[in-house]
């Protein structure tokens, strides 16, 4: 996987925006609500993402992939290697969470989403 690959994936959703956050962090955002946070110049690329309290626990049982520092609480992840999942995997599991961020957005900001 490349941070490309991953970049093509989140463009397949509505309303996704990319920014740099924190000097070096590639972040993709719904409605300015993180759902994948990147370090794009770190080797190996390394990522985080949102995902379900079952699958949380899941993953964090995974090698290379423990809770996000920081953000942990609400149910991230940290993978020290974006290759730790395979396109497929990075296809489920950037959709859950960018439909759990979508999903707690106002309906006001929802319907403006395009």
């Amino acid at each position: 996987m490349s941070i490309e690959e991953l970049q093509h994936i989140c463009e397949q959703f509505k309303g996704v925006t990319q920014d740099i956050k924190w000097e070096s962090h590639l972040c993709f955002n719904v409605g300015q609500k993180m759902f994948l946070v990147t370090l794009p110049d770190g080797f190996p690329h390394t990522a985080s993402f949102k995902t379900t309290n079952e699958y949380f626990e899941e993953l964090c049982n995974r090698e290379g992939i423990i809770p996000a520092p920081y953000l942990a609480r609400h149910q991230w992840v940290h993978l020290d290697d974006i290759n730790r999942l395979s396109r497929i995997e990075w296809e489920k599991y950037i959709r859950i969470s960018y439909e759990l961020v979508y999903d707690k957005l106002p309906s006001k900001l929802k319907k403006e989403i395009v």
